[in-house]
């Protein structure tokens, strides 16, 4: 059985999500179009990330109302 997510991993993935939407936003001010990319490739992983940990929270918090 997997572990839930802590509450703090998820807090740590919303900020540095946020952190890399600014960076990219600097990067593409700059035409920096490989950088840009690069960092919009992490965002969307850390994304990936985060919605995986919401299903996985949502799922486990609705077995345990309907038990």
């Amino acid at each position: 059985m997997h572990a839930l997510p802590s509450r703090k991993r998820t807090e740590t993935l919303d900020y540095m999500q946020s952190m890399l939407a600014q960076l990219r936003s600097m990067a593409e001010a700059e035409r920096c179009e490989m950088l840009a990319y690069l960092i919009e490739m992490a965002y969307l992983e850390a994304s990936d990330l985060l919605n995986g940990e919401r299903r996985s929270r949502g799922a486990e918090q609705k077995r345990n109302s309907s038990a």
